[in-house]
């Protein structure tokens, strides 16, 4: 396939005149240098796009930079023999809309090593369904049970529960054989959250205690906040139990006691999905594709967009309007 000298971008600035993105026409020698040339498809808002968006989060690292930490495509050039014209192939984090250009392109020019073959399993919009948020939810299982976490150990605590990691973290969970137990201050959204496999929709004060100890009533579960919630979570956490932290929506802070690890052998574990390692990668998103894949990923799936409806869903999403996951279609 003939690239074309011009293609659609959505672009990032940050100079002496301020910050502002947008649309532009871009060439494919614009782009960082990589071995892979891919067509795009498809994309997907995160919280960091809609923050490196609009300028209220420091996330990029040079500029100008096409935004979009997530794309699903097919090949149309390779100096790299793993990748042929016509493979479908998707990519998330390894530095996208960070320090190199992302997936809000028509074309997008990668490293062959930031590329990953679309598994059997899932079309390219699915993929981009799940996208980062997808494979943060999947990596926090993984983290979970590669830590001896089973369904045994009690329902799994998920905050932040109607954003884009939050209900897909519910999905896969509930896919997973894990009852799950729905953390929202958005009361109205209890139905939706049901839906997608939650067996409990509880309030934010649910996590509101600030004692060293609680009763244990949670096997583990996956914090989208930080914070007060982060701590009460993990004093609520049955004996060697697994909580994992993936996001600091309400606070990067964490103020608590040692005694859930001393006492109750809690594990606290991390996630860092734009640097998992390709292996790790791959297993992931076979793991995506084959037994934990979501059964509600037309559900979870509330909003698709242009290139051009972008603006508006980083507005949205930042005003806390958030809810489940918005593809972004590349015309």
């Amino acid at each position: 396939m003939a690239i074309p000298d011009r293609f659609n971008a959505f672009r990032i600035h940050q100079d002496d005149n301020g910050h502002r993105s947008g649309i532009e026409s871009v060439a494919l020698d614009q782009l960082n240098p990589g071995e892979v040339v891919i067509r795009a498809h498809w994309s997907s808002v995160n919280y960091k796009d809609a923050l490196a968006g609009t300028g209220q989060g420091r996330i990029l690292r040079r500029f100008p930079l096409v935004g979009g930490i997530d794309v699903a495509g097919t090949v149309v050039a390779s100096t790299d023999p793993a990748y042929r014209e016509g493979d479908a192939v998707l990519a998330t984090g390894c530095g996208l809309s960070e320090t190199r250009d992302g997936g809000y392109s028509q074309y997008v020019r990668l490293e062959s090593a930031a590329v990953i073959a679309q598994p059997a399993g899932l079309s390219p919009r699915e993929a981009m369904v799940l996208g980062t948020a997808g494979f943060t939810a999947a990596l926090a299982l993984l983290r979970m049970t590669d830590n001896r976490l089973t369904p045994a150990h009690g329902p799994l605590a998920v905050t932040g529960a109607t954003g884009g990691v939050g209900s897909l973290a519910v999905a896969i969970f509930s896919r997973a054989g894990f009852e799950v137990h729905a953390i929202s201050g958005k009361a109205d959204q209890a139905d939706f959250l049901r839906g997608l496999g939650a067996s409990q929709v509880l309030p934010r004060d649910a996590l509101a205690s600030a004692r060293p100890l609680e009763s244990a009533r949670f096997g583990g579960g996956l914090d989208n906040a930080g914070g007060p919630m982060l701590a009460s979570l993990l004093a609520q956490t049955v004996p060697y139990g697994s909580v994992v932290s993936a996001g600091l929506a309400a606070s990067p802070a964490l103020d608590m006691t040692v005694m859930p690890f001393i006492l109750r052998g809690v594990s606290l574990l991390g996630v860092s999905s734009a640097a998992a390692p390709r292996a790790l990668r791959e297993q992931v998103w076979q793991r995506l594709a084959g037994e934990w894949k979501p059964g509600h990923l037309a559900a979870i799936c509330t909003r698709e967009v242009a290139l051009d409806g972008l603006p508006a869903v980083f507005e949205a999403m930042l005003a806390g309007g958030s809810l489940g996951r918005t593809v972004v279609r590349i015309d």
